[in-house]
């Protein structure tokens, strides 16, 4: 059964077949090579959708969406660049930022590229930077959509290891705030190599001016994030406060929603929610399948032989997770393995939380990587732009996460210092 299912899924991918259709077709073919029953399939894909913990993806997704529409994005850009425009290089150091502040309520990194590029890619290429680099810089940043908390991928692997969602959120900050730095600082660092953004602070707000136009757009992750970790509320029931927010900030105090963009909105959420559930339904079908043919407990015990210490396991996890993230979507990828290889990690001595965010970090590089980079086609639509003109731009910024990626795995405190003190007894 596991040959049919891992031989059929594979031959699916190369013929280039949706992540969702491949996945569930292999279990199906999987059932029938084993002579199971076919009402299996049925019951496990419900089992997956049916836990309360995914309710916060199509809120997140619509309270992203909102902010885009609502005009929240463009007063934190406007914030943003109050703070860190006036140097040379600021616009790119603002898209970085602004990724950030935006990350913190939308929980999306392709929600994360449309809102905050819209505006920012435009006003980059207004700025003398190449169109390329533009698109490059804002698909990298917005993959802090995922890392920084609320994150629908830190949700999913909560859900199928069996983790603590609220301790997942609180680890993510400080891999999210290590590798937004980092991206600030070699932003910074090429923009005065290349000799870029010398006029980037022309029409910067005052920060006093700029706060208080943002006012409403800056309490948002406030009292998102502040309901989570002040137990007022669950990550879930967050996701719900994130819409009712971002839904009277945009159609009764800054007034640019209308009915006809509730409509619009509302259609682009339910899309967008639809396809995400279909990749759990059937990934979770998947990985009930592969771990009734005892492939985690096998896989466990030859990764327990072949790499015999955690750093070496770690090792080889972050080489591996690294190209399956080049083909596999993140969320499909974080439902399959991560009831496999977390139980491992366990073994290994490794936090689960730790090892939670290395897979997150890691498969949210393939946002940005070739060949099915949604971030990346995400960009290029915004820019308006062919995906190989990038590449070459690209690879800088790669590079940049995969070193920061490095330093998520191997320096396990930066990700539990924080939860450990918010959940010291």
């Amino acid at each position: 059964m596991t040959a049919v299912m891992i031989s059929t899924m594979v031959l699916c991918f190369a013929l280039t077949i949706s992540v969702a259709v491949s996945i569930g077709l292999a279990a199906i073919l999987g059932i029938q090579a084993s002579n199971a029953n076919m009402l299996i399939s049925v019951k496990e894909m419900f089992n997956s959708i049916n836990k309360f913990p995914l309710a916060a993806i199509p809120f997140f997704i619509l309270a992203g969406n909102l902010m885009e529409t609502g005009g929240i994005s463009r007063r934190l850009v406007e914030f943003a660049k109050s703070i860190v425009g006036g140097v040379q290089g600021g616009l790119p150091m603002t898209c970085v930022l602004t990724c950030m502040i935006f990350a913190a309520v939308s929980g999306s990194s392709v929600a994360t590229t449309f809102a905050i590029g819209a505006i920012l890619i435009p006003a980059l290429i207004k700025h003398g930077y190449p169109v390329t680099y533009a698109a490059a810089l804002q698909a990298t940043s917005a993959e802090l959509g995922v890392i920084i908390p609320p994150s629908i991928p830190m949700i999913l692997y909560g859900v199928s290891a069996e983790v603590s969602i609220g301790e997942m959120f609180i680890a993510g900050f400080g891999p999210g705030i290590l590798i937004g730095g980092a991206l600030m600082l070699f932003a910074y660092l090429y923009c005065k190599w290349k000799g870029w953004g010398k006029n980037d602070g022309d029409g910067r707000l005052p920060f006093g001016k700029a706060t208080l136009q943002a006012g409403w757009a800056l309490a948002m992750p406030v009292i998102i994030l502040g309901g989570i970790y002040g137990g007022i509320f669950t990550p879930t029931e967050a996701s719900a406060v994130a819409v009712f927010y971002a839904l009277v900030v945009g159609v009764f105090i800054y007034r640019e929603i209308s009915l006809w963009n509730l409509y619009v909105i509302v259609r682009k959420s339910v899309i967008s929610s639809a396809v995400i559930m279909f990749i759990i339904a059937n990934a979770g079908l998947f990985a009930f399948l592969i771990t009734r043919a005892g492939v985690p407990e096998a896989i466990g015990h030859w990764l327990e032989a072949v790499l015999r210490s955690p750093a070496y396991f770690l090792l080889g996890v972050n080489a591996a997770l690294f190209v399956i993230g080049m083909f596999i979507e993140t969320s499909a990828a974080i439902i399959v393995l991560a009831p496999i290889l977390a139980p491992v990690a366990q073994h290994f001595g490794i936090d689960p939380v730790h090892f939670g965010l290395v897979m997150v970090v890691n498969l949210a590089l393939g946002m940005i990587t070739p060949p099915f980079g949604v971030n990346l086609f995400a960009a290029c639509t915004v820019a308006r732009i062919s995906l190989d003109r990038i590449i070459k731009q690209l690879i800088p910024f790669v590079l940049v996460v995969l070193a920061c990626l490095m330093v998520v795995t191997y320096v396990p405190s930066l990700s539990l210092t924080l939860r450990d003190l918010a959940y010291a007894k």
